[in-house]
């Protein structure tokens, strides 16, 4: 069980939901971050699933500072591309808040993007070296996410090269924004810069399919099955059985159509 959500600020100017576990001894942490749409029901839903599986977990709302069409926002029918920085500091605020917090183990938090966010725990994870863990869910591997631009000034391959907590990433097969080439672009990046990491291809996925306030998208079957994926993942390095700086691991699983064909893959909603 974990309570409801309460809502908080943090970092002067910054706002988001914190989920905490019935236990009350120190436990590990999750910064969880929302997709394109904004801090929506599906967020707070994994963060409450979460505090259930005995983790604190803190849902920031990454456009605290973003004055724009909400409505528009959660419909899909805007979004919405920060600079790099702007969006780090907020999570930077939102970890330094979980670190602080009595019922967070402060050597024991992962930071965790989803889609659009996928990005941001390369982004963070890549300076910062008090992250126990990196996970990144069908995101920091599309195409726009590897183009250097004034919103996104430092290369991925080279924050992929930089991180130093072990990263999980999970993708889709059927997946109509991130491609296999993209998944081994992501693995060799890894592997090039001998970070460690475990990553999964689930066969025949498309985008998105852990959302359940999404029925074209989700899948509840393999969603339950990345789910044990990622809780498994967060004990390993909470419990401290993933190797340290002095080895490095690398953990690839893939199961694809013998006749895969991304330009096949279609939107789903």
């Amino acid at each position: 069980m974990a309570r409801d959500p309460d809502r908080l600020r943090f970092g002067g100017d910054c706002e988001g939901f914190l989920c905490l576990p019935q236990n009350e001894s120190p436990a590990g942490a999750v910064v969880i971050l929302h997709e394109r749409y904004g801090l929506a029901k599906h967020t707070l839903d994994l963060a409450q699933r979460l505090a259930r599986d005995g983790h604190v977990a803190l849902a920031p709302n990454l456009f605290s500072r973003w004055k724009g069409d909400e409505a528009a926002l959660r419909s899909g029918k805007a979004r919405v591309v920060l600079p790099d920085p702007e969006v780090a500091a907020v999570i930077d605020a939102a970890l330094d808040f979980l670190k602080g917090h009595p019922r967070v183990a402060p050597e024991r938090i992962a930071l965790m993007g989803v889609c659009q966010s996928g990005r941001y725990p390369i982004v963070v994870g890549s300076r910062r070296r008090d992250l126990a863990a990196c996970v990144v869910f069908y995101g920091a591997s599309q195409p726009r996410d590897w183009q250097v631009t004034e919103l996104q000034p430092t290369p991925m391959p080279d924050m992929m090269r930089s991180l130093q907590a072990p990263a999980l990433f999970v993708y889709g097969e059927r997946d109509h924004t991130i491609s296999l080439e993209d998944v081994r672009r992501v693995r060799d990046a890894l592997e090039s810069g001998r970070r460690s990491y475990r990553m999964k291809v689930f066969p025949g996925m498309p985008h998105g399919w852990l959302n359940d306030t999404m029925p074209g998208r989700y899948r509840a079957k393999e969603a339950k099955e990345a789910w044990v994926v990622l809780i498994r993942f967060l004990a390993d390095v909470f419990s401290g059985t993933w190797p340290g700086e002095d080895q490095v691991r690398w953990e690839f699983e893939s199961a694809t159509s013998a006749d895969y064909d991304f330009s096949k893959n279609m939107r789903l909603e």
